[in-house]
């Protein structure tokens, strides 16, 4: 495209950034901040494969759907699992955010796993084209987060991002503008919910809905027991008579539950500084780890952490939004920050 007109589009198109995640969608606008923030939620009609609803009218349906119609997440452990369905839910929300002023497509950037293969960063390139993108680049989720939460990437010191989310869970030491060493692995806020869910059918021969497990985790999920812990009632389906019951779990054993999937992140952060070179480890040292995504703010969790690695530990001020804001910031300096992103080749 000729320079002048690159600029013109620029000038005039509503350019997005977008986290495009396992359990939630981030979409960041230039010159506006986070405009959507829905669940990766898509409801289908079976028979005709249509859309019936997409986000949070969508992720009500989860668990509650008749036989025709099916609630599913076209997003797994961080990358796509059903092409059609995820570009079906990027043209829904960008068409949303751009309210019909389609005469100007958007330049969007995502952000994705650092462990994406080709053929999974060209399928998100070509969904993001195909939902109606000028232009489509990619960043790496760390890379995004650490930029998200004003980290000093391009400074020649290290610095240490854990970024929790829905699928994956990304740890990265970046210096000089690049990712030094970085590690993701699939054990994040899913597995927590997982964990939980089993947890309920090992003591209490009950099967629970993960929506219910979701919100287990949110009300009483933590690493370190308080003072005044609390207990829940919570409906599921004895696996013994396989009819409606109640029962009520305590704050201890969600922990329990927990407890291993949390450990696997320690481990992968631990993996990480073991693989880190030591001026960089020094810096780690004196600056500390910092925590950002849905999980960072699993209560006790940095507290947790920094026990184990005997480093300081921060969680960013809005964990949820850092990799949305990291791509909004790219958007916004592009020519600047175009270093960071990930080759389209």
């Amino acid at each position: 495209m000729f320079p002048f007109i690159e600029k013109f589009f620029s000038k005039y198109s509503r350019d997005l950034g977008i986290d495009l995640g396992t359990a939630n969608t981030v979409v960041f606008a230039r010159g506006e901040g986070i405009v959507l923030r829905e669940p990766s939620v898509v409801a289908l009609d079976k028979s005709s494969n249509k859309v019936l609803a997409l986000g949070n009218e969508a992720k009500r349906m989860l668990g509650r759907t008749p036989g025709n119609i099916v609630a599913i997440r076209p997003m797994r452990d961080g990358v796509i699992a059903d092409f059609e369905v995820t570009e079906v839910m990027l043209r829904h929300f960008i068409k949303k955010i751009l309210n019909n002023n389609s005469f100007f497509r958007p330049r969007i950037v995502v952000g994705v796993p650092s462990g994406i293969t080709g053929v999974e960063r060209r399928a998100v390139l070509d969904a993001a084209m195909n939902a109606g993108a000028r232009e489509a680049y990619l960043i790496e989720e760390p890379m995004a987060a650490a930029i998200g939460s004003n980290l000093p990437i391009s400074e020649p010191f290290g610095s240490m991002i854990v970024d929790i989310g829905g699928g994956t869970t990304e740890v990265a030491v970046i210096a000089l503008g690049g990712i030094v060493i970085a590690k993701s692995i699939r054990v994040a806020g899913d597995e927590l919910d997982e964990a939980i869910v089993n947890q309920c059918r090992k003591n209490y021969n009950l099967l629970i809905g993960e929506r219910s497990a979701e919100e287990i985790k949110i009300a009483m999920g933590s690493v370190y027991p308080s003072e005044n812990e609390s207990t829940m009632e919570v409906r599921g389906r004895d696996l013994v008579t396989g009819l409606p019951r109640t029962f009520t779990i305590s704050a201890a054993e969600v922990r329990e539950a927990l407890f291993e999937p949390v450990n696997t992140v320690v481990d992968a952060i631990r993996m990480t500084l073991e693989k880190t070179p030591p001026e960089l480890a020094a810096d780690i040292m004196d600056r500390g780890v910092v925590l950002a995504g849905g999980g960072a703010l699993l209560r006790g969790l940095d507290r947790y952490i920094a026990q184990e690695t005997e480093l300081s530990v921060f969680v960013v001020d809005d964990p949820l939004s850092s990799v949305a804001y990291g791509t909004g910031k790219v958007l916004e300096e592009i020519d600047l920050l175009k270093k960071v992103l990930v080759s389209n080749d």
